[in-house]
């Protein structure tokens, strides 16, 4: 959809006048071009428009420049040459939100490569002022595991408390439950935990999952992970549907586990006692 609206917006960017100092025939050529997918050729178009611009008119054509170069999947020339675009300081919103997501990808997409030192891209964008930018930084920086994700943990908590979208808000609860499933249950804050779930009343239906890990003669936990059961049940119900299938072979039924799971009510799941004297407590509250 993003990519969509950059075109779009490729038409109403270069329209006259605001294209009027270059070769009207070089710009609908760089157009057409991009609609043909020939990145190569338009890239040349875009920088012969670009030699001989200013003002807004040398602001799109630098950031066609760099989307030409991303299409080629030349990401470093891309990540470079839309930070160039941006040093221009553009007028167009649109496009400079545009350069700045697609800089957060492009670094995303260089860190898996191994190129590490593009990781503070990502870590800037948490601080950008536009929203949308931020929260894709933050799903983009957490995707790359639990060792580098933690600085998007709280962008990740901004998404749940802010916004309305449900899909944004169910990504970013994912991304949590992989980085910290801690920051995910202080993002939902529950009723103080009982000592023992043996001892809750039956009659109310079960919305947490609680886990206990204690070392030898502790009393305070060394783990303590309190989950929202719905929460769980979105990443059982997510899983692949051959491990749906091998499952259910086993004797595991993906569809009905939960329902079954939460008709149980408050209730001891498990209760572990390792031979160097540590605990594991698991319950329902």
């Amino acid at each position: 959809m993003r990519r969509l609206g950059a075109l779009a917006l490729l038409f109403v960017a270069t329209a006259a006048p605001a294209f009027a100092q270059a070769d009207a025939n070089l710009v609908r050529a760089a157009k057409e071009l991009v609609f043909d997918k020939k990145y190569a050729e338009a890239r040349t178009a875009w920088q012969q428009i670009l030699a001989g611009a200013t003002g807004s008119e040398a602001e799109t054509a630098a950031y066609w420049v760099a989307r030409c170069s991303e299409s080629l999947g030349e990401n470093e020339r891309a990540l470079r040459e839309y930070g160039q675009f941006l040093d221009r300081k553009p007028a167009d919103r649109a496009l400079a939100e545009e350069a700045r997501t697609s800089r957060v990808g492009l670094a995303t997409k260089l860190v898996r490569n191994g190129q590490r030192q593009y990781l503070a891209v990502l870590t800037a964008a948490l601080s950008d002022p536009n929203k949308t930018v931020r929260y894709y930084a933050a799903l983009q920086l957490g995707s790359l595991g639990k060792d580098v994700g933690q600085p998007a943990v709280p962008t990740l908590k901004e998404i749940l408390a802010k916004e309305k979208d449900e899909d944004l808000v169910e990504r970013a609860k994912l991304m949590l439950l992989r980085l910290d499933p801690s920051a995910l249950a202080e993002a939902h804050p529950a009723p103080a935990p009982a000592p023992r779930a043996s001892a809750l009343p039956a009659a109310r239906a079960a919305s947490w999952i609680r886990v206990r890990v204690y070392q030898r003669g502790a009393k305070d936990p060394e783990v303590s992970i309190n989950l929202p059961l719905g929460l769980a049940e979105l990443v059982y119900k997510s899983l692949p549907d051959d491990t749906r299938k091998e499952l259910k072979l086993k004797g595991y039924d993906a569809d009905n586990f939960w329902e079954r799971l939460k008709k149980l009510g408050p209730t001891e799941i498990l209760s572990i006692d390792g031979k160097d004297g540590e605990r594991v407590q698991i319950w329902l509250e």
